[in-house]
């Protein structure tokens, strides 16, 4: 299975790596995780790279070979979000790619931007020679099926460099998308490029997916740094 996630990964922009972690180490982390951060946004908690269980995921040795197989012997994680969608916090997410990486401080450089802060980390939209060496991994807390608002991928579309809104809509429209279903303790593997959606749960169960990415080295394009979020 290892080896069809790499070709699946670099392929279609996306691959799946079932059972990787256990339910009991899963529940103790997310416990953990709700002990040191009780007060959650609306769909879950971003910047959580700082917090001891998240990081020590991160740098586990299955998540650390698999991104350095892809990445190279320098891959390291630089961000984590945990996304919960619930009855309670249940959204929509239109079809888009992930442009935008936090960094270290603002230097104008060509083909970066719209800049922003957020939280007091500032972020940049990045061009595709920088996207191209971001690999996000998404441990699933719960079972991930096709009535909780599963992640959707359109395959193939991460070799297309930044897309416009225009253009991603007429690819939604010619594309048939992939429903991303996993169980719990299984990872989703994706390229940020590719073109991923998630609709509304239509159950009462819920989806804690913990979104770690990563990057080839910090020096994501001199003299841009990325931050750690």
């Amino acid at each position: 299975m290892k080896n069809n996630a790499f070709s699946t990964l670099a392929e279609q922009g996306f691959g799946i790596l079932p059972e990787v972690f256990s339910p009991e180490f899963l529940d103790h982390a997310m416990s953990e995780i709700s002990r040191l951060a009780p007060h959650r946004g609306r769909a879950g908690v971003r910047h959580a790279l700082a917090l001891q269980p998240v990081a020590k995921i991160a740098a586990c040795p299955q998540m650390a070979a698999f991104t350095r197989e892809v990445l190279g012997p320098c891959a390291f994680p630089f961000r984590a979000t945990l996304f919960e969608k619930t009855s309670a916090a249940n959204w929509l997410v239109v079809w888009h790619q992930d442009t935008a990486l936090p960094l270290s401080d603002r230097q104008e450089l060509r083909g970066w931007g719209p800049w922003s802060v957020k939280e007091g980390i500032t972020y940049a939209h990045a061009p595709a020679s920088a996207l191209e060496q971001v690999l996000a991994l998404r441990i699933h807390f719960d079972d991930s099926t096709q009535e909780n608002g599963p992640l959707r991928i359109l395959p193939g579309t991460h070799n297309r460099g930044v897309l416009s809104d225009d253009e991603i809509h007429e690819l939604s429209t010619a594309t048939v998308p992939v429903d991303c279903v996993v169980s719990k303790g299984g990872i989703v593997a994706m390229r940020p490029l590719v073109v991923h959606s998630s609709s509304k749960s239509r159950n009462e169960i819920p989806r804690r997916v913990l979104h770690i990415e990563y990057a080839a080295s910090e020096s994501i394009a001199d003299p841009l740094r990325l931050a750690i979020a």
